[in-house]
């Protein structure tokens, strides 16, 4: 496997993809074994993404050189995977997936990112939640080590900081959600997105025009009537984010269609407070909910706040006002 970094290339051998991770409209993601690709371990896990299945047949054999029954991609999906590559390749920052490389050895075009143990954030909070079981010799049992207010306010915290870091980089990620943030040891959140959720929560997107997938329940009006992307639109989604965390992964809206949804927003409906949650909290996702973009909280002051928070005592925090 060839890796090509912005500063070096490095050369390791490819190895068969051990387990499909995941699969989406923009890339299919895989488990895989990477050699040499860290001075301290010979191999190391790691998340392969391959472009989309709308640029190659299924994947019908996995040997030492890591598909070889793909189709030539598209050049234009050829040029979307370099353009991503370049992207990813000037984010930095802790709370951001790693970006290992792109293999560049021939076919198919291959990204390497961290491998996070625990998957997705939303998949995480539904496990760590009050109704989450468990099965033990085929009874079902209340799972343990739901998550606690100051572990929720702690994945906030890093959500936050590594949206504060993409505003500095003017970059606008345009699907924030606990699905597209990933996991780690020791309650290690990053932002991420590898266009993998796609289809495993297809019922989060609504398909405009028969092609183009959005978020809506996690989008701002702007985006809905005019497709307005911007680093205010974010700080929307992560009002949603916030949600998503204090109902332990609850899909927003989930009583309602899309189009329901749709005339929620735009007429200036929000969310209500979870049950959970301080009222501190609250006042911060109606914060993001502004429906003037430049009215909405700046994520700088949002990092600020739930970091504050987290050092406080939770009696302090208002659960029931």
């Amino acid at each position: 496997m060839v890796l090509l970094y912005m500063r070096a290339v490095h050369q390791t051998q490819r190895h068969r993809a051990e387990a499909r991770a995941g699969e989406g409209a923009f890339g299919k993601v895989f488990l895989a074994e990477c050699y040499n690709l860290s001075p301290t371990k010979e191999k190391m896990l790691v998340a392969v993404k391959v472009p989309g299945s709308a640029y190659y047949q299924p994947l019908i054999e996995m040997g030492p050189h890591f598909p070889q029954t793909l189709k030539d991609p598209t050049i234009s999906a050829r040029k979307d995977f370099q353009r991503e590559a370049e992207l990813l390749t000037n984010l930095q920052h802790e709370h951001i997936v790693k970006f290992y490389g792109v293999c560049v050895d021939g076919d198919p075009l291959i990204m390497v990112f961290e491998y996070m143990k625990h998957g997705d954030l939303n998949k995480f909070l539904r496990a760590h939640g009050p109704d989450a079981m468990i099965l033990v010799d085929g009874q079902a049992h209340q799972a343990q080590g739901e998550l606690g207010l100051s572990q929720m306010l702690h994945v906030a915290t890093q959500i936050s900081s590594g949206m504060v870091y993409l505003a500095s980089q003017h970059f606008v990620h345009r699907d924030l959600a606990t699905r597209n943030c990933l996991v780690g040891n020791n309650l290690l959140v990053k932002i991420g997105d590898f266009g993998m959720s796609r289809d495993i929560y297809s019922t989060d997107y609504y398909r405009v025009g028969g092609h183009t997938m959005l978020p809506i329940r996690w989008m701002p009006p702007e985006s809905i009537m005019y497709r307005k992307f911007t680093t205010e639109s974010d700080v929307w989604s992560f009002g949603v984010i916030l949600w998503e965390i204090f109902t332990y992964g609850k899909q927003p809206w989930f009583q309602l269609a899309n189009n329901e949804v749709i005339e929620c927003i735009t007429q200036g409906r929000v969310l209500e407070r979870p049950r959970v949650c301080p009222k501190e909290v609250y006042d911060l996702m109606l914060g993001c909910w502004q429906r003037e973009p430049q009215q909405r909280l700046n994520i700088k002051d949002i990092q600020k706040i739930l970091y504050a928070l987290g050092k406080a005592t939770p009696v302090y925090l208002d659960i029931l006002g």
